[in-house]
């Protein structure tokens, strides 16, 4: 077997790439928001079904960015010090994006079954310098958004979603980067969907469209006004280009990443302590993802047993997220309430290989090598 890796891109065909490019050459405009870009936006927004899009050179400078254009830090600072309430069951991205802005991010424990945060344990890490709530919806299970919502309204708290992994999902028939203010997407090459690398911010009020636009723009508001400090984080043409094929074929791609999730149900269901997760009642769901929890004293071999098994085969999963954030040296003295299900989760999790182009027989061998 060769080499298999926990995702592989998914690629359109060199022409189609091609002829999606060959304006960029004729225009010479590259990136500053040209032509590509705006095609590419609009497609977008229109098939996310969400008010108003923002793209970003990727995932994490959206949401660093979104937390200022939401003045996160000014709400912070008249409180004496900001605080936001998050996930210790994340990407570090997550986290490093609250940091960055000068917040201090607040754990809450996660669910058992979805690994998204548990809301129910949000209202008692809530204090007088909680600005935030930025949940993230994990392996593109959704959120409890509507317990969310309640809090955030209750206690005037803005509501940012990191999306990374649910591009393109519904709940109850909504496009998911329609919750809370905000939802970040991430385009990088291991998404469902890629544009090599990028982002976005999904958001309701228009209001905030100027202040992302000199965000990611230097602060530059037009040819003679800068009206904020601004980076860069704008997303190039040939970026918009891959974007533009790759959304014409993402709903194969996730139809036959179904037929991999199926899979794996059907040769691993039932066998004691292993359980493998399934879309939650009322999602479209992307099939981003194929955790598996191990618990060792029914399955008889441990997490990092089965990670060394598949390795040794040449099968590269992933202990995907491992160590819990609140467990890392930079993050281990952050506030929050106790993380015992998101720490046992962590240690137990391991997402095996999910693509479009992965074979049914290679699962069935991958599935071998678990079962032992």
């Amino acid at each position: 077997m060769s080499r298999i890796y926990v995702t592989r891109p998914f690629l359109p065909d060199i022409n189609e790439f091609v002829n999606e490019i060959e304006p960029i050459f004729d225009s010479h405009i590259l990136t500053n928001m040209g032509p590509v870009y705006n095609k590419f936006q609009h497609r977008l927004k229109d098939y996310l079904d969400v008010p108003e899009l923002s793209l970003f050179v990727n995932g994490h400078m959206a949401l660093e960015m979104a937390i200022q254009a939401f003045d996160l830090d000014k709400a912070g600072r008249e409180r004496g010090g900001g605080e936001v309430i998050t996930t210790p069951f994340t990407f570090v991205s997550t986290i490093h994006a609250i940091k960055r802005n000068g917040l201090t991010p607040v754990f809450c424990d996660i669910n058992s079954d979805d690994y998204c945060i548990d809301a129910d344990k949000i209202g008692s890490l809530i204090t007088d310098k909680t600005v935030a709530i930025i949940p993230v919806h994990v392996y593109g299970h959704i959120c409890d958004t509507d317990k969310i919502e309640g809090i955030a309204k209750q206690h005037g708290l803005t509501v940012i979603y990191d999306g990374a992994h649910a591009f393109g999902e519904t709940y109850k028939g909504v496009g998911v980067g329609n919750f809370g203010d905000a939802t970040m997407f991430s385009f990088h090459a291991t998404k469902v969907f890629n544009t090599i690398e990028g982002g976005a911010i999904a958001f309701k009020d228009k209001a905030h469209s100027l202040p992302l636009h000199e965000l990611k723009n230097f602060g530059i508001h037009d040819e003679e006004h800068i009206g904020a400090v601004g980076g860069n984080a704008k997303l190039d043409e040939f970026r918009c280009a891959m974007g533009i094929c790759n959304l014409r074929h993402v709903d194969e791609c996730i139809a036959a990443r179904k037929e991999v999730h199926d899979k794996y149900h059907e040769r691993l269901d039932g066998i004691k302590g292993l359980t493998l997760s399934s879309p939650g009642k009322d999602v479209k769901p992307n099939y981003a993802y194929m955790p598996l929890y191990v618990e060792p004293e029914e399955f008889g071999r441990t997490r990092d047993d089965l990670y060394k098994a598949l390795k040794r085969k040449g099968i590269f999963a992933r202990k995907y997220f491992y160590p819990a954030l609140n467990e890392i040296d930079i993050y281990k003295d952050c506030p929050g309430g106790e993380t015992r299900i998101a720490a046992d989760v962590s240690r137990k999790i391991l997402t095996l290989p999910i693509y479009d182009s992965l074979a049914l027989e290679t699962v069935d061998e991958i599935c071998e090598i678990i079962r032992g």
